[in-house]
């Protein structure tokens, strides 16, 4: 394998995969399905992996710095 290649896959590997895999097993990803009463179809989790996908380590870095905030407070309905 050429060193161009092996850096290739180590930016797939790096920049969507583990970060993919993290926000997947992380129990402080959220839920799968939506929570009740939700207008969206997706659930917290798959947003962030969507959000991953399309912007890779920096949909990371997002969440990760989302995750350490406390949540916001809801509005009265």
């Amino acid at each position: 394998m050429n060193e161009g290649a092996l850096v290739g896959w180590a930016v797939l590997f790096f920049g969507l995969i583990l970060p993919m895999a993290h926000v997947i097993v992380s129990p402080r990803s959220g839920r799968w399905l939506p929570g009740p009463g939700s207008r969206c179809p997706f659930g917290p989790r798959v947003g962030w992996i969507v959000l991953i996908i399309m912007l890779g380590p920096i949909g990371w870095l997002m969440y990760m710095r989302k995750r350490n905030r406390p949540p916001a407070p809801r509005a009265k309905a």
